[in-house]
């Protein structure tokens, strides 16, 4: 007997299947009929499950991968004694996705954002808010090292950004080196940061 998956469990599905589609190949490389047979879900189930379409799923698996890279790097974070540990972790974290999917997998929001993120409100507020999520966690961990809000905030912008373009170049050539080299010069200038 056949168990059909439950409504909750397809559209998870899909949103999971839509979410690593997007991230890998873009909002405009992916089509809705790809998504739904990788995610072996019926052709019905898109606009039942999402009914603003492509553009309504594209958000939603944004923010889906935003938020689970997210938790990834607030674990990692808080584990970390020092802010050189913390950028560190993040880079190893990037250079582990890259190697393990033979560069395939960058980041969740990039790609998207980058391909579809002037073109869609939602899909722009979407890539915003997992970006702010990082940030505010990012800049929540240097301000619980005595920093002031607006140094965190400035040192999460820092961080965040340079790991992102370090993730595009190593992504392009196929080699991790840049993420290794622009975090240990982001960990240095950010530990001298919070010790002044």
């Amino acid at each position: 007997m056949v168990m059909m998956a439950s409504r909750g469990e397809t559209r998870a599905q899909v949103l999971q299947t839509a979410s690593s589609l997007f991230s890998r190949q873009g909002f405009h490389a992916t089509g809705v009929t790809q998504v739904l047979a990788e995610a072996d879900a019926p052709k019905g189930s898109l606009y039942f499950h999402f009914p603003g379409g492509k553009e309504q799923l594209a958000a939603e698996a944004v923010s889906v991968g935003a938020g689970e890279l997210g938790q990834v790097i607030d674990t990692l974070i808080e584990r970390a004694p020092d802010p050189a540990s913390a950028i560190t972790a993040m880079a190893d974290l990037l250079v582990a996705r890259l190697e393990g999917s033979d560069f395939a997998d960058g980041c969740p929001i990039a790609t998207v954002a980058l391909d579809a993120g002037a073109d869609s409100t939602p899909i722009r507020a979407a890539c915003r808010a997992g970006y702010d999520q990082w940030l505010a966690s990012i800049a929540g961990y240097f301000a619980g090292l005595g920093v002031s809000a607006e140094t965190a905030s400035e040192l999460a912008l820092l961080a965040l950004s340079s790991l992102e373009g370090a993730l595009l170049l190593a992504k392009t050539r196929r080699d991790t080196a840049p993420l290794h080299r622009v975090a240990d010069r982001i960990a240095a200038l950010i530990t001298q940061e919070v010790a002044a």
